[in-house]
């Protein structure tokens, strides 16, 4: 390395170290020498000669110093600090003339001259091919946004760098084509995935998004659950309730058959005739209602495709379809989910239709457990006033 570039070097580092802003996250010493080591590799590669490659690595060194004066035209600003630094050592203005031609070449879209300026071009943007790159983009978006000159989301970002690969930027110079060229690909198709992985998962949000807002809603949706498994609850009550009352009364028939009506047979016994009809008949008319609340009603289970298309039938109800074969009730229950306002049909009148069952067979039960309820007490009371009055050691007033 020769001594000027060493001086420049030095130079470099601590005008960028105490004079440029902090917000410059990428165009910083860091990127100037990444640049620099780029282009170290390929005039390791061209064999240019001592003069060539000590005019390119001062303009690697000095090509992004004008950020130190502001963002405008910071190219033909680094062109002053370069002139100025070389001036002050006495390098032939000439030397200078290129060294100032090849900071400019790294203007964006500048398309280069000579094998110079396509090995500037290549070295800055050298960081599209490694691994570095992106950690190196990621502080390019924060710097433009601290220094108030783009905000772009990470989509937007991301777009932009696809282009940027794809229609703005190649490498020029046959060794970065052909060690580079494979790094920035790989970087770009990664790029490319990370769109189509947010396309994919954008448009799962979408479906996600019209899935719910064409199903029920949440709350709807515990309504009807929570209301149908009250009725159900309160229907298991309503036929155990039944059920112990007809196994109740069974019992006491069949202890009256086996113990009280025999002894009827007997003429002593004439007086127990009565309570004991009354005791039968109310324990009879008791099993007789506990019956009527848990009989099932038997319906046609049959419907037509009119009925479908005009939402008259409840499909939920096992009764409107049992007789029905399975493929025509596919057919109806595809028909039934397509149109939301016919589930929410369905379902209420499955709720209401229930809860009339229950309002039967709970009247049935007040009706029965009061029926119960009498019978045991005038069967007492008739048994009471039999044994007083008539029974075999009756009292004579």
């Amino acid at each position: 390395m020769s001594e000027i570039v060493e001086k420049a070097e030095k130079y470099v580092s601590d005008l960028l170290q105490d004079e440029l802003d902090t917000k410059f996250l990428y165009h910083n010493l860091r990127h100037t020498q990444r640049v620099v080591k780029s282009t170290k590799e390929l005039l390791n590669y061209y064999n240019l000669g001592d003069t060539e490659n000590e005019k390119l690595l001062l303009a690697a060194w000095f090509h992004d110093t004008g950020y130190t004066k502001g963002v405008e035209t910071h190219e033909k600003s680094s062109c002053g600090v370069a002139r100025d630094f070389l001036d002050s050592h006495q390098y032939p203005s000439a030397q200078s003339d290129t060294i100032c031609d090849i900071i400019m070449a790294t203007e964006r879209f500048h398309e280069p001259e000579n094998l110079n300026e396509q090995i500037i071009r290549d070295a800055d943007a050298s960081h599209f091919a490694q691994k570095s790159y992106w950690e190196t983009t990621d502080f390019l978006k924060e710097e433009l946004n601290l220094l108030g000159l783009k905000d772009f989301s990470a989509k937007e970002w991301r777009d932009e760098n696809i282009k940027m690969f794809r229609n703005e930027h190649r490498f020029y110079t046959d060794y970065a084509k052909e060690n580079w060229q494979e790094g920035k690909e790989r970087n770009l198709k990664q790029l490319v995935k990370e769109k189509k992985t947010e396309k994919e998962i954008a448009k799962k949000e979408a479906l996600k998004a019209k899935y719910k807002s064409e199903s029920p809603d949440r709350s709807v949706q515990t309504l009807y659950r929570v209301t149908l498994k009250n009725h159900l609850k309160l229907s298991d009550i309503a036929d155990t309730k039944a059920n112990i009352l007809l196994s109740v009364n069974a019992i006491i028939i069949s202890l009256v058959l086996a113990n009280l009506i025999p002894k009827l047979d007997n003429p002593s016994n004439t007086y127990l005739i009565y309570p004991t009809l009354i005791f039968i008949v109310f324990s009879v008319v008791s099993m007789v209602l506990s019956i009527l609340a848990t009989r099932p009603n038997v319906t046609s289970g049959k419907f037509t495709k009119q009925d479908v298309k005009d939402k008259k039938v409840n499909l939920l109800f096992f009764g409107n379809f049992h007789k029905m074969e399975l493929p025509e009730y596919e057919w109806a229950l595809q028909e039934l989910v397509k149109d939301k306002e016919y589930v929410y049909s369905s379902l209420t009148k499955d709720l209401y239709f229930l809860g009339l069952v229950l309002d039967k067979k709970y009247k049935i039960l007040r009706l029965t457990y009061n029926i119960f309820m009498v019978g045991m007490i005038v069967s007492v009371i008739a048994f009471g006033i039999a044994f007083r009055f008539f029974g075999p050691d009756r009292m004579t007033f």
